[in-house]
Order: structure tokens, then sequence, then C-alpha cells
């Protein structure tokens, strides 16, 4: 990848009486840059960012987020516009190859992502050595991250082909796997892809189809859940996407890699929002005591808070949710449930927080979590399967990211530095004058 890092002047620093100059850099959108790679260098001193919230770790062409607007942008396109007018496929090989397909294009993607589906036989094997109620996260962090030694053939990252067939497998492999963990904690055999199928309905089919019958994928629920794979394929520098990049940047092979984002995805403040906020609905329980509840979120004295509310970088509308709100409420249509008191919580609590003052001047929105934690539960699957959807969509992003990364000439291992604020040099005593 060439770096397109633009030079916008200079800022100066003065410390113990020394002024350095450094860099400034211009993006496409967002704020100038500080480039302060020569720092410590110059100036024998670090910065001190935890959490990195104001710090550019890498130069990036994938994604853009701008919350304060409610923008989310992948390769320059609206995530709403994507999300209404294409599919899965047809968005992952944007966020891979950096452009929109031509239809030659898209077919031979699509192809290859296709005919990379089955996994290798053995690897069934590896789900056994699991107990039935382990929970699928934990399944998914060790089948992935076994897939080096099943598919070798293709770990050599300095090789653009191997790295090419690594990233389709990924792709194409990841829903098998998923579904594989689903049927494994139910206690049903596992279901082969199909190869005439698109990919999310191939996904449905692989976890809700028995061998004893048909199964028949319904548009509409399909279309939903792909929906939730495109809003949450990709989201700048998150907590996964910096450890997919991190743990690449060691040379490490791109199977682990992807297994250690779904680790960093599995922390609940992460990747188990929408699983918190359908716990907040059950707690809620029935309509009645909703009015209880907003009375508690509204206490600045009272610890509790409504999950599925507001965003870390929205604070505008998060824009996923106005596409994954109407995929809600189609699904819930679709299957004529609305009626089940869980989902009534959840519909008058949507009406609320869209007009209730408080909510409104706060800009705690329903967030995508909200609406897609409704929407998975409404198309039959386990609140501990949510976090693993999310990662099935979220493997195009991180491969899309780590592939960068590969081809990024600025690009060096990670090794962030600390404030080290323990004892100072002392000498060792032996154990009798202690």
């Amino acid at each position: 990848m060439k770096s397109d890092l633009n030079e916008a002047g200079s800022v100066s620093l003065n410390y113990n009486g020394k002024s350095v100059d450094f860099p400034v850099f211009k993006a496409t959108h967002g704020p100038d840059v500080f480039d302060i790679r020569a720092l410590y260098k110059h100036t024998g001193a670090f910065t001190f960012d935890p959490g990195f919230t104001s710090t550019a770790s890498c130069e990036s062409k994938i994604t853009y987020i701008d919350g304060d607007e409610g923008v989310l942008l992948y390769r320059g396109y609206p995530i709403d516009q994507l999300a209404e007018n294409s599919d899965f496929i047809e968005v992952a090989y944007l966020l891979t190859k950096d452009h929109l397909p031509t239809r030659e294009e898209l077919e031979d993607f699509e192809y290859s992502i296709t005919m990379h589906t089955m996994v290798h036989e053995q690897l069934k094997n590896f789900y056994n050595g699991f107990r039935r109620d382990a929970h699928p996260m934990a399944i998914m962090v060790g089948v992935v991250g076994a897939l080096a030694a099943f598919y070798h053939d293709s770990t050599d990252i300095a090789d653009p082909n191997q790295r090419r067939i690594a990233s389709h497998r990924m792709i194409a492999k990841m829903p098998t796997i998923a579904a594989m963990a689903y049927k494994y904690s139910t206690g049903q055999p596992f279901i082969f892809p199909r190869n005439d199928l698109d990919y999310t309905s191939n996904f449905m089919r692989m976890c809700f189809a028995v061998p004893a019958e048909e199964y028949e994928v319904n548009p509409i629920l399909s279309d939903a859940l792909d929906k939730i794979f495109i809003l949450h394929m990709d989201h700048e520098q998150n907590a996964s996407t910096s450890t997919v990049r991190l743990a690449g940047s060691s040379g490490a092979n791109p199977f682990a890699c992807i297994a250690a984002g779904i680790a960093s995805l599995w922390g609940p403040a992460h990747g188990g929002a929408n699983e918190a906020a359908l716990t907040m609905l059950e707690e809620i329980g029935s309509v009645d005591r909703i009015p209880e509840f907003i009375a508690r979120a509204k206490d600045k004295n009272d610890p509790f808070r409504l999950m599925g509310f507001g965003h870390r970088v929205y604070k505008n509308y998060d824009p996923r949710a106005k596409v994954m709100r109407k995929a809600c409420h189609d699904v819930l249509d679709a299957l004529g449930i609305r009626e089940e008191p869980l989902l009534q919580v959840a519909m008058e609590l949507e009406r609320i927080a869209l007009e209730d003052e408080y909510f409104v001047q706060k800009k705690l929105y329903p967030n995508i979590d909200f609406y897609s934690g409704i929407t998975l539960r409404a198309l039959g699957f386990p609140t501990d399967m949510f976090t693993v959807l999310f990662a099935v969509a979220r493997t195009v992003g991180w491969i899309a990211q780590w592939s960068e990364m590969i081809g990024d000439p600025n690009q060096k291992i990670g090794r962030p530095r600390q404030i080290y604020t323990g004892e100072p040099m002392r000498d060792y005593k032996a154990i009798e004058t202690r």
C-alpha cells in the first residue's frame, strides 16, 4: 500500500528549553494529525494516552466514522446506501479489494468464497473436545486458531497468493464454523453448506435446518441478517481490529490474528453489547415496569443505565441503527410476533427514547445493538450466539485491515510504551536480612 499522507504544516513543542517541530498530516476526512514518531528521539519523552483515544496507530483507507455527525463510510460509501442497495458478498469485495466490483469481478469473488465454505473433515473432531455447554465464542477462538494447523499451505504472509487464499478461506469458512458451534451446543448434527445459496441464506440453513426435513429460507429474515452482517463488517480501529493489527504486526499467521480478534470481541464492553441490551429487556420484563426503569435511568445516583441507547462514538443517531430499525420491524411483521412481552417492552422503550425530552436532549437514541439484539432474538438465535454472529460479519473487516497493514510501508511491530510508577532501583537483600 502506497502511503498517501499529506503534510499540511508543522507544530512546535517547547520542552526543557528546546523547540522541536513535528509534521502535521491532513486526512481525507477528520482532524489533522501530529506526527510524533520522532518525539522520543528529539525530547526523550513519551505521550500518555490510555485507550489510545487521541492517537492514530495507523494510516487506513477502509472505514471512516464521524461520531458527531452520525456518519459511517466504507471506502467512502455511506453505510446506509450499502446496506439498502448491496449484499454481503459485494460489500465484502469492496472492503477487501478497495472498489465496488464489476459484475464479472463479483461473480469470480462469489465463486471463490462459495468454493471454500466447507471445512476440513477432521476439523469436526475438534468440536468433540469441548463440553456441550461451552460458550460458542470459546469454541470460535479455539477452532479458528486451529485453522493454521489444517490449512498451513496459506500461512506464509510474504506470499500474496497465500494471503489471498487465506483471506477467502476465512470469509468463507467463518459461517460454517459458527453454525457448527451452534449445532454442537444444541446436540443436533452438523449441516453442510450448499453452493446454490447466497452467503447469508446458506448460514441460516446451516444453523436451523435438520436432516429430517427440508428447510426453506425466508427471504425477509435472510435480508435482515444480511444487513446485520453488512452493518457490523468494520468500524475503524476498535478493540478487536486493533488486536488483529497488533497480532499481525509480529508476523503471526492470519488465522492466529483473526482468532485474537475474536477473543477481543468476546469482551462484554465490545461485542457483547447487543446481548446486554436483550438481558436488560428481560430484566424489565413487562411494559408496566418501564416507568420504573426510566426513572432509574434518569437518577444520577442510581448506577442502572439503559443498554442499547447512546454510543461511545456516535453523539448523533447511529447511522447503522436507522437501517437496523427498519429491518427489525420487517422481521417482526413477517413473523407476526409483536405480541411477545419482551418485544412489546422493546417497542415501548424505543418510542419513549425517540420522544422523551430527557433522551432526545442527551442524544440517547436507540443504537444498532438495541435493534440487532431484538432482531436476532426474533430470528431464533440464543443470546450466547449474538457475539458469534458479530464475529462472522467482522471477519471481513479484520481481513481487510490485516491485509492493509501487511502492505503498509510505515508498519512496525506494535510496541506501546508506558509510564513506570513502581519502586525505584533497589538492591537485592538476602532472605535472612528482610
